[in-house]
């Protein structure tokens, strides 16, 4: 208890994001590898977007002093991250389900060995 009231939300995303990482690497199946990396992506967005965001920081609209300003291209860089990273995911589930149909599995090890 004492060691999850020491971690801050920068470490949770970091531990996350090794999650997805240590999926991607030991999972068989391609879909399940691929909602790995989606957890990666996640994990990352959420770093960038936390972690030097700050606790007094107000949105950057007009009439708001320049001093307590959120900076927004974080916050625009990661809005363009998300619709990447969505895309991606898209197009690596579509090219799953071309494999699954021609091969009938979707099993990395069957597929790699099937090819040689």
């Amino acid at each position: 208890m004492a060691l999850i009231g020491m971690l801050d939300v920068s470490h949770l995303t970091v531990l996350l994001f090794f999650v997805g990482l240590y999926g991607a690497l030991t999972q068989r199946n391609i879909i399940k590898t691929v909602i790995s990396v989606g957890v990666m992506d996640l994990a990352a967005i959420s770093f960038f977007m936390l972690a030097n965001y700050p606790s007094d920081g107000k949105p950057p609209i007009a009439g708001t002093p320049v001093e307590v300003m959120a900076d927004p291209v974080p916050q625009a860089l990661m809005i363009t991250a998300i619709v990447i990273g969505v895309s991606v995911t898209a197009m690596c589930l579509a090219m799953a389900m071309r494999v699954a149909y021609r091969y009938d599995t979707s099993d990395w090890d069957i597929l790699i060995w099937r090819n040689r």
